[in-house]
């Protein structure tokens, strides 16, 4: 795991303090959307799906700032759609880490070049930019040519400039194990970036296409194979070594999605970013009204084939801060792969 030291303190902090307080449900980091509107059209997203009046609107820098401060989360990913899209973008990250958030902008990198102008290189903010595959397969997933070069380009640039760069890789059915080593490598070993997170595809109910989505036993099968061979202790990612155990098939957990909660233009979305069953206008509405108990794997059939981190990763943070074992393994790999 490669996060940040500095990081790794102020979230181990914040986790002693809630179980301080005996807070059951908290939030670990806050999705952000500030708007839904892309410039791209991937075939697995279901955010552009939304009528052209909500993909016009903009939330305001006041609501998008003031939603992840009453969460009290100390970490926020700001997503979309294309968050440099947004017009006033830099204004939200620039208060944000103002107030000593740890804040990854999600980009597909095609403004990025042309945006980072904007912003200030920082340790409490990164661009997190989408990679599919190599450049054939990540141009096919996004339904464009010439995505994959803007974005190394956009990396490139953005490390020189003294960014940190992060990457989030999705991975579908079409996948193989050998796909996933390749991008791995290339953006640990070649382009160098700070951190990569991975993902199994997951099952937006208005994607466009609905064919290619992982299963779990699928899952299971990939990534055990793509980590073999000593990859996932060389390659920097972002994740807990128990969520890699989980992706693996090695462990089971629950879903938390309370800990990684969505916020965008129609509040708080119930109950995570890949499930719509109702918004909510405050966090603690989110946390005390919605019955988490009815969702996850063997309880709601939309859950079945989830594995994504929004749901896993907080369960798998959770266990092992309550585990001294677990903690040291996630200590010594920090400081292992740390790079400041």
């Amino acid at each position: 795991m490669a996060m940040p030291l500095r990081q790794s303190i102020k979230v181990a902090t914040y986790l002693a303090e809630q179980k301080l307080r005996k807070r059951d449900k908290f939030p670990l980091i806050v999705e952000l959307e500030p708007l839904f509107a892309c410039n791209l059209k991937c075939e697995g997203c279901g955010k552009i799906q939304h009528p052209a009046g909500v993909l016009k609107q903009r939330m305001p820098v006041a609501q998008a700032v003031g939603a992840v401060l009453e969460s009290g989360a100390p970490m926020v990913s700001i997503a979309g759609g294309e968050p440099l899209m947004h017009p006033q973008i830099d204004e939200i990250v620039r208060q944000l880490v103002a107030k000593r958030k740890y804040v990854f902008l999600c980009t597909n990198a095609m403004l990025l070049r042309k945006k980072m102008d904007k912003f200030t290189p920082s340790p409490y903010f990164a661009f997190a930019v989408h990679i599919d595959g190599l450049r054939e397969r990540h141009d096919e997933s996004v339904a464009k040519e010439g995505v994959f070069d803007e974005a190394v380009a956009a990396i490139k640039e953005a490390k020189q400039r003294g960014f940190r760069v992060t990457t989030n890789s999705t991975f579908f059915n079409t996948d193989t194990p050998q796909t996933i080593v390749e991008v791995l490598n290339f953006l640990n070993d070649d382009l160098e970036v700070d951190e990569m997170m991975i993902s199994p595809a997951y099952a937006y109910e208005k994607a466009p296409d609905q064919e290619h989505f992982l299963g779990v036993e699928q899952t299971r099968e990939l990534f055990k194979k793509a980590f073999s061979g000593g990859n996932r202790r060389r390659w920097r990612l972002n994740h807990s070594p128990l969520f890699l155990d989980f992706l693996e098939g090695k462990v089971d957990f629950p879903c938390t999605a309370w800990a990684i909660p969505n916020y965008s233009l129609f509040g708080w979305q119930r109950p995570c970013y890949l499930m719509s069953d109702g918004y909510v206008p405050t966090y603690r509405e989110l946390v005390e009204d919605t019955d988490w108990d009815k969702y996850g794997r063997g309880k709601d059939p939309r859950c079945a084939n989830c594995m994504a981190h929004c749901g896993y990763e907080p369960t798998a943070v959770l266990a092992t801060m309550g585990s001294l074992k677990e903690s040291l393994r996630a200590m010594r790999e920090t400081v292992s792969g740390n790079r400041e």
